[in-house]
C-alpha cells in the first residue's frame, strides 16, 4: 500500500467513524465511508494495546495489510476503510486472518463480485 492509500490523520479517522457504516465479525470491525471522486481506496488499521505487545500488534497489522494488498482489485475504489482488530485476531495465522477479513468485507458488501 502506498502512502496515498492510507488513512493517517485523526480527523479522517473520526470522519469515517462518524459518517461511515460499521460491520463486524468476531475478529475484525470494518468502518466504510464512500468518498465521491476518490480514485483509489484508503485503508486505516487500528490495533489496541489491549490485544497484545508490540510484536503481536505489528504482526496483525502486517497480516491485514497483506490481505488487503491481495484483495485490492476486488475492493471498491471510492471508499475509505478503517479496520479494527479484535482480541481474537491475535491468535490467528495469516490465512485464517485473511479468510476472516474476506468474511467481514462480504458482510459489508465492499468486495466486487467475481
Amino acid at each position: 500500500m502506498n502512502k496515498h492509500q492510507r488513512v493517517k490523520k485523526n480527523e479522517d479517522f473520526q470522519q469515517v467513524f462518524k459518517k461511515g457504516k460499521s460491520f463486524a465479525n468476531r475478529q475484525f470491525v470494518i468502518y466504510s465511508l464512500r468518498k465521491e471522486g476518490q480514485e483509489e481506496f484508503r485503508i486505516g488499521i487500528s490495533v489496541s494495546k489491549k490485544i497484545g505487545n508490540a510484536v503481536t500488534r505489528n504482526r496483525i497489522k502486517r497480516y491485514v495489510r497483506q490481505a488487503v494488498h491481495e484483495l485490492k482489485d476486488e475492493l471498491r475504489p471510492d471508499m475509505d476503510y478503517i479496520i479494527i482488530a479484535r482480541h481474537q485476531a491475535a491468535a490467528f495465522d495469516f490465512h485464517t486472518s485473511k479468510k476472516s477479513l474476506i468474511h467481514v468485507m462480504r458482510i459489508a458488501k465492499v468486495l466486487r463480485k467475481k
